[in-house]
């Protein structure tokens, strides 16, 4: 392997994820000679004394060969700036957007490039502990923009986020891409093995940190932003106030990325967080072609306003609905009785009732003529 590319698994065995000091030192210096200075227990600029302290006793211990066999073992391979598979685009921002420095390294396990599934994509993240209305909502939301032909990202955890995956894999032939916290070779959590290995086998699972990592929570919140910069929008459905999908929402903010949030019951503490979000700006979104509407192109994936259904008086004239609204429900009344009540002629009425007769709003009886089923917008009487 390129000693550059075997440089950058080493640094991410090393510190963490999101270390903008060694991705500096990396840009400025190359990852070999990075790698050199943190062994030899040497700071980076702008490296603390710990985190180099810390660096240089991982050191000790760091054979990036065993983890490249690792990687190879579980069918994965390292994707690094360069590459073909790459997402220049998405994994680029300015020191101070976010809160974490873009990746130095990839690991990825999975048929998909990651530049190709994460052109046209979206995060769908939100509460491990989610009630049966935001799992719903997240499979029909994972399934209805896999089906839109948009990669579903999102963490691979329990609740929400397991929902999204298994909605986008009911979509045939669409990807989803499951980023985690923890090495692309470990099932976590661990009632989720068979749902990682779908997606490995059908999609892209992705993580910072090499083969046989744990889990962290650090690593979580770190992993977070990567979520949201691999996406063109992040939907949070269901979030309680200190629900950790709402760092993945901020990420996205930071780095101009659409937020949207799906409302839930006023009274449920498990979108509360939602419920934030939308206070303070958040695109309120109830479905997969709303969300499309603010991340796709111009003009091109527009969302019909949602309306009521159709009633058969809505196009009717202001005098043709004035007779009709005194025409009475029960007992039939003359042209002359519905002419007083409409305040009209009765010259009008005998004009505009045939119409009516025959639009079926109004019948005529013995007693003279009272509105339909239909002319009351009422659905009509079975059998």
């Amino acid at each position: 392997m390129n000693p550059e590319r075997r440089a950058r698994v080493a640094l991410s065995r090393l510190v963490e994820p999101g270390t903008a000091s060694v991705l500096a030192a990396v840009q400025e210096s190359g990852a070999v000679a990075t790698w050199a200075r943190l062994r030899e227990g040497r700071r980076l600029p702008g490296m603390s004394a710990a985190l180099a302290e810390g660096a240089a006793h991982r050191a000790g211990s760091c054979d990036p060969d065993a983890d490249l066999r690792a990687l190879e073992r579980c069918g994965g391979r390292v994707v690094c700036p360069g590459d073909d598979e790459w997402p220049t685009d998405r994994l680029i921002w300015p020191g101070d957007a976010v809160r974490s420095a873009p990746p130095v390294v990839l690991y990825a396990r999975g048929p998909l490039g990651l530049a190709d599934a994460t052109a046209r994509s979206v995060a769908v993240v939100g509460a491990r502990a989610a009630t049966a209305y935001g799992s719903h909502v997240a499979t029909e939301l994972g399934m209805g923009l896999a089906e839109a032909g948009t990669t579903v990202v999102s963490g691979g955890a329990y609740g929400i986020d397991g929902a999204a995956h298994v909605g986008a894999l009911r979509a045939e032939g669409a990807p989803t891409v499951a980023v985690l916290a923890c090495g692309v070779d470990v099932a976590y959590p661990r009632g989720h093995d068979r749902l990682l290995a779908r997606i490995a086998a059908t999609g892209l699972v992705l993580s910072e940190v090499p083969p046989g990592c744990a889990p962290m929570r650090s690593r979580f919140l770190v992993r977070n932003r990567l979520i949201a910069a691999l996406s063109q929008g992040t939907v949070v459905v269901e979030a309680a106030l200190r629900s950790g999908s709402l760092s993945t929402a901020a990420r996205a903010e930071e780095l101009s990325r659409p937020v949207m949030a799906v409302p839930g019951p006023v009274t449920s503490a498990a979108s509360a967080g939602c419920h934030e979000l939308l206070r303070a700006g958040a695109l309120c979104v109830t479905g997969a072609r709303q969300v499309l509407e603010h991340v796709g192109s111009s003009g091109e994936d527009l969302c019909e306003t949602p309306r009521g259904r159709a009633d058969p008086r809505d196009h009717l004239s202001a005098v043709v609905r004035q007779v009709l609204e005194a025409v009475p429900v029960r007992r039939g009344a003359g042209e002359a009785s519905i002419a007083r009540t409409a305040g009209v002629a009765t010259l009008v009425v005998q004009q505009v009732l045939p119409p009516l007769v025959v639009a079926g709003l109004v019948e005529r009886t013995d007693g003279g003529y009272r509105l339909t089923a239909l002319g009351m917008a009422r659905p009509a009487a079975a059998g």
